[in-house]
């Protein structure tokens, strides 16, 4: 950022005039009187002309001469022509902007992260909150460059550019980049002596006129006079503290020579006024000794207003200030005095022109004693001022080391060090107290307008009121705890209810922009009405009134007597900026020595017309006013201070009603940028931005706590309802029927469930209670507002807490499936989908407190848990069991110690001498796996599919290469399965036919656990949207054999999604197509498959070797899972015919066949091996059968005898023993 973009690349087009920074607004009010003014642009523009007569003259050239004449020559129509109101309201404008470009050079170039700087007897205090070294302009921290400045902050203002070039070598390398660089900063030091120039010829012209100031009577005048004149003084202080001046100047200049071979003729004043001011209050002090009486006068006329308004809260508490409620009959009488506008007249701005005021004309100091007063009542009331953003005066030590240096001023040093002392142990508790008397002020005043807001027709004057006290109040606290003094009270300067103060201001502020329709109502009936007339009045008593004051006169009060309430109901727009640009005209003419009408002498027409301007501002600008007296943007340059107020207040529990308002302050922010330093607004832009998130991330991270902790305590109560709880509850009441002896005194009962909602006492609170007080409060902190604006960005408050309420219910979701990996131990999904019942349900009151989709909240986060990782790239419940199954039960079911049972339709243990590490039917029967099927739904188990579909594809290549190996034996089988003898020799050469077996049942397993899960997926969809769900079965039953294969699978797959079992499984057909390579051709495929199916049918007779291999009635299957091999050839074989696009019925004869051939040669060879479960392993046969939707019972007797079949029946279920009751 380089300070200067807002003119143009041109420096040599750069136009020094006024007229550069005027905003719209400005010149479209600073008009002559009524019967002059321009109709068109080009008018305004020669009326700019004609207002500075030297502006051609400043086109021209850099260095303005002030003649003699203009200094100090009056001409005989000097009240009209010297133009005093339009000259003050632009130069105040400039000025502000040029003490903002001063103060960001200041930050941009640092001297370091914190400094405090003794600077010629003036101490800059300035916390570098705002600084970013990377900022600093690049030439200055170049190591090439440190010779060049060092020389130059030597010698400056007189450098040898040419004599000592070797010095300067760096700067004549690089001559374009440094004089590109620094010209903006030049052309800014260059604004300083311009602003000067035309402050000094303003203040000799006032002179010159004698000016009358009176703050209770030309109040626009005056307060426009004095802050001309604490600006330029804080251009000129903060100008003095910026350390790079002379070498950013010194370097543009020798740049300049050497580019054009002269130096800039603006340097050698600019070098001069940078000498004159290293000692700046000295040399002001000189400056403004002609001004003395002017000023002078000017702040004695607030010693009726700053003491009135300066009072301790306890005379306010007496004087029941700001209370509607004190004077109830008076509650509908018009808020009005004769000083209207001093009311809310910020007593910061008092103070600062009170005490800088007094620091330049210092000698009335020790010639008047209200002088005296009233700067020792200033000094008393702090330690430091303001003079712009983050930039402060050490007021007691500044004015210390200017008058000790003064002959005479013993004893106001000696008044300074007594003030200072009574400031440190009285100014902090005093503000504290009234901060603590106007929250409560506050909040009455905005319950009474709340509830009547009509009374913010006549009371408007209080809101503002209380509103510009706030804000004093606020700014003080800042100021001095950025710079808090060593003392013994340091809880005076720290405040952790400012969050309430701060609310109620935003809450006064959005009544009155909410009412701002009865607001203009009420005043454009009293303008009309009551003050035209007492303004015309005012004009006929009047004994003098000159054409020019006349022609005013008489525009206010047609301008107002024109006024009707259908313009407020036909919503017409006001602008009322012209009278009181009039008025402020009318008063410079009046107030000059010797004027026709002198304003002084006519108090009754200051009176009335400064009640007018005030009763027009609450017509056309009101937000202006609110603005100008609630404004708190200064919190901005105090990051830390800001946010330590936010910690502060967030940790008492009272105040996180009122936390709201902190990011709220942030909206308006943007109102306090200057188009002379757009560089700053950009900077301020990114800091409230931070800061508003900040807080609202911290509030919302409050309350989302607060409602799991909750939600955990809701939890908790509800898992004591849980069935598997109630086991105690029945063995107690056996107890108590069997009469059992009583239990011993030692031994506590425990609590029944609901035990903790009884209450003998209304005082216990619990710890639920204060949970949810405290989510009370802080869910009211959201009602002050659904939404603002922070430079152009909308913020949704409720959308932060939704984000971390999402945040942490993602979080809170995996960690209640208490999932480890090394012990691999998880909950029951049963058990964590009634957690997250209860979760859900206690969430949901949330919506009770605020308004917010509690609905979407849930929706979201079950949406994101049913994926493999959520919107922060984390673990969900989806990945989690999926593991879990996988690698605990499904791998423990491969090595048969977890069995497969579809009796009971879930795995249960086998027996075995260790202890399980979990119980299988805990975490695979129906209820579980439907509580699985809710928790992750269809997205989730298709994700537990794919990982189910990669094992059974890495299981199907290991297949494929033990095919491969025993290809030529295969082949013959396959060939001779009708010789039992040559059979009987090829299979003594087949190998891995047990491996074969292994590795097809942990298919079947596989798949008979998918198929559990798919059929409670369906039951869970078809109790949720039935209406869904029906017209998918219709449309899968509706496929038929000679359907194109395409719409089959498509169909298929849309019924596998919904849970429903198909013929071909569409998910293992696309595995196994996936698993497809171009090595492989698809002939070779084909062999394969149907050689898999040979190599398991001529393996099948060596399952009755294995003594697991026993049928159990009780489970439905065998003891080693070889049952769930019928799953697995049938669907195996239909997806890899289905891929190799052969008939499925066609090859699951032909295994038929051959695995009837080979289990019938097992009987025959009963002699040679012992078979103990053949007859269980001839079940399987009718297994495959029964599940298969390609084969039938008639092909199967066909070629195996029924007989066999029924035998084998009888044989495993004999020795089954039933037992009853």
């Amino acid at each position: 950022c380089i300070p200067g973009r807002y003119r143009g690349d041109q420096r040599r087009q750069r136009s020094l005039s006024l007229t550069d920074t005027i905003t719209s607004s400005v010149v479209t009010s600073l008009l002559p009187p009524p019967h002059q003014r321009p109709s068109s642009c080009d008018d305004r523009v020669r009326l700019w002309v004609h207002l500075f007569p030297r502006v051609r003259a400043l086109h021209r050239t850099r260095r303005p001469r002030l003649e003699r004449k203009e200094r100090f020559g009056v001409s005989g129509a000097m009240d009209y022509q010297q133009k005093l109101a339009e000259k003050l309201t632009i130069l105040n404008e400039r000025g502000s902007g040029v003490l903002i470009r001063m103060n960001y050079i200041k930050k941009e170039n640092p001297p370091g992260m914190k400094t405090c700087l003794k600077m010629k007897g003036l101490t800059a205090i300035h916390a570098q909150t705002c600084a970013d070294p990377k900022l600093r302009l690049s030439l200055l921290t170049d190591k090439s460059m440190e010779t060049a400045i060092k020389y130059i902050n030597k010698k400056f203002p007189n450098i040898d550019f040419r004599g000592n070039i070797q010095n300067l070598n760096s700067i004549q390398r690089q001559k374009s980049e440094v004089l590109a660089a620094t010209t903006s900063y030049y052309d800014s030091f260059l604004d300083v002596i311009e602003f000067r120039d035309h402050v000094y010829e303003l203040l000799n012209t006032i002179d010159a006129c004698q000016c009358f100031f009176d703050i209770e009577i030309n109040f626009d005048f005056t307060k426009n006079y004095l802050d001309l004149i604490i600006t330029y003084t804080s251009v000129i202080i903060t100008l003095s503290r910026i350390d790079d001046k002379k070498a950013l100047v010194g370097m543009f200049n020798c740049a300049h020579e050497m580019t054009n071979g002269s130096s800039d003729p603006s340097y050698p004043r600019l070098g001069q006024m940078f000498v004159e001011y290293e000692h700046p209050l000295k040399k002001l002090t000189e400056e403004f000794g002609p001004h003395t009486k002017s000023v002078t006068a000017a702040l004695l006329s607030l010693r009726m207003v700053y003491p009135r308004r300066n009072l301790p809260a306890e005379q306010w508490r007496s004087a029941q200030l700001l209370s509607l409620l004190s004077a109830p009959a008076a509650m509908l009488d018009p808020a009005c005095c004769d000083t209207m506008a001093c009311e809310y007249l910020s007593m910061e701005v008092m103070e600062r022109w009170i005490i800088i005021g007094f620091l330049l004309c210092h000698s009335s100091l020790n010639t008047n004693q209200a002088s005296q007063e009233l700067w020792k009542m200033a000094l008393r009331s702090g330690l430091f001022l303001i003079l712009t953003r983050d930039e402060v005066l050490n007021i007691h030590k500044v004015s210390e080391d200017l008058f000790i240096n003064i002959k005479g001023y013993n004893k106001r040093v000696a008044d300074i060090k007594e003030c200072r002392e009574h400031a440190i142990l009285n100014s902090g508790a005093m503000h504290r107290e009234r901060r603590q008397f106007l929250r409560g002020a506050l909040k009455e005043l905005y319950k009474v307008l709340e509830d009547e807001p009509g009374l913010l027709g006549p009371k408007a004057l209080f809101v503002f009121m209380a509103l510009s006290f706030s804000r004093d109040e606020v700014l003080w606290l800042v100021r001095h705890s950025e710079n808090m003094p060593k003392i013994k009270t340091p809880e005076d300067y720290v405040d952790n209810q400012m969050a309430e103060l701060l609310f109620h201001m935003e809450k006064l502020r959005g009544l009155m922009s909410k009412y701002n329709y009865v607001v203009q109502r009420y005043h454009v009936q009293y303008l009309a009405q009551f003050d035209a007339m007492v303004l015309n009045d005012t004009i006929q008593n009047m004994y003098v009134c000159p054409e020019e004051e006349s022609v005013l006169l008489t525009s206010f009060v047609s301008t107002l007597s024109a006024l009707s309430i259908k313009q407020v109901e036909n919503k017409e727009e006001f602008d009322f900026r012209a009278i009181r640009l009039d008025w402020l005209r009318l008063q410079a003419y009046t107030s000059v020595n010797k004027a026709p009408l002198p304003l002084r002498e006519y108090t009754d027409l200051a009176k009335v017309m400064n009640l007018i301007q005030f009763h027009t501002r609450m017509v056309d600008s009101v937000e202006d006013l609110l603005q100008e007296t609630s404004e708190v943007s200064i919190l901005g340059f105090y990051p830390r201070v800001f946010e330590k107020m936010f910690c502060q207040s967030s940790e008492d529990i009272n105040m996180k009603r009122y936390l709201m308002a902190f990011p709220i302050a942030c909206s308006h922010f943007s109102q306090c940028g200057h188009p002379l330093c757009p560089e700053e607004t950009e900077a301020m832009e990114k800091r409230s931005l931070r800061l508003c998130v900040t807080f609202l991330e911290q509030i919302a991270k409050q309350t989302s706590s607060i409602v799991l902790d909750i939600c955990a305590e809701q939890c908790n109560l509800n898992d004591q309802l849980q069935p598997r709880h109630c086991a105690e509850a029945i063995s107690a009441a056996r107890h108590r029927k069997q009469k059992k002896p009583v239990q011993k005194k030692g031994e506590v009962q425990k609590e029944k469930p609901g035990a903790e909602s009884m209450r003998k006492d209304r005082i216990v609170v619990t710890n639920v209670d204060k949970m949810h007080l405290m989510l009370t409060e802080l869910c009211s902190s959201y009602s002050l507002c659904s939404d603002f604006v922070v430079f152009d960005h909308i913020v949704v408050p409720t959308e932060f807490l939704i984000s971390h309420l999402e945040t942490r219910l993602s979080e809170i979701i995996v960690r209640m499936a208490n999932y480890n990996q090394t012990t691999q131990e998880i909950a029951r999904p049963s058990d964590l989908l009634a957690a997250l019942r209860a979760y859900t349900a206690s969430l949901h009151c949330l919506s009770s407190y605020i308004n917010v989709d509690i609905t979407r909240l849930v929706k979201n986060v079950l949406l994101q848990q049913t994926q493999p990782l959520d919107s922060r790239g984390g673990q969900t419940i989806t990945t989690v069991f999926t593991t879990w199954y996988l690698e605990s039960l499904l791998r423990q079911a491969s090595n048969s110690l977890i069995v497969h049972c579809p009796t009971m339709h879930c795995f249960i243990n086998t027996a075995t001498d260790n202890e399980p590490s979990f119980r299988a039917e805990e975490f695979s029967d129906i209820s579980e796996l439907q509580s699985l099927a809710e928790l992750i739904g269809p997205y989730g188990l298709k994700f537990l599919s794919e990982n189910l579909m990669w094992h059974i594809t890495s299981q199907v290549s290991e297949l494929k290469k033990l095919v491969r190996e025993n290809m030529d034996v295969l082949v013959q089988m396959r060939n001779n399965f009708d010789k039992p003898e040559e059979m009987a020799n090829l299979k003594k050469r087949l190998t891995g036919g047990e491996n074969v077996l292994k590795r097809m049942t942990i298919i079947g397993v596989i798949l008979s656990f998918r198929s559990m899960a798919q059929d409670c997926l369906k039951e869970v969809l078809n109790k949720h949207c039935p209406y869904l769900i029906g017209p998918i079965e219709c449309l899968r039953d509706f496929i038929s054999p000679e359907t194109d294969i395409k719409v089959t699978l498509s169909v298929f797959e849309l019924a596998s999604a919904a849970g429903f079992p198909c013929d071909i499984d569409p998910a293992l057909v696309t595995a196994i197509s996936n698993m497809q390579t171009d090595n492989t051709s698809v002939d070779e495929e084909y062999k394969l498959s149907c050689l898999l199916l040979v190599y398991v049918a001529v393996s099948l007779p060596t399952l009755a070797l294995d003594p697991n291999s026993f049928y159990s009635r009780e489970h439905g299957g065998h003891n080693n899972n070889i049952h769930c091999l019928a799953t697995a050839i049938n669907q195996l074989a239909a997806a890899m015919f289905t891929v190799q696009n052969k008939n499925i019925e066609q090859h699951l004869k032909e295994f038929l066949l051959l695995a009837s051939s080979t289990l019938l040669q097992l009987g025959q060879n009963v002699e040679r091996m012992e078979s103990k479960n053949r007859e269980s392993v001839y079940l399987l046969l009718h297994l495959i059968v029964e599940e298969s939707p390609f084969l039938s019972q008639d092909m199967l007797e066909s070629c195996f005898p029924y007989v066999l079949l029924r035998n084998a029946y009888r044989e495993v279920y004999r020795s089954f023993i039933v037992t009853l009751g």
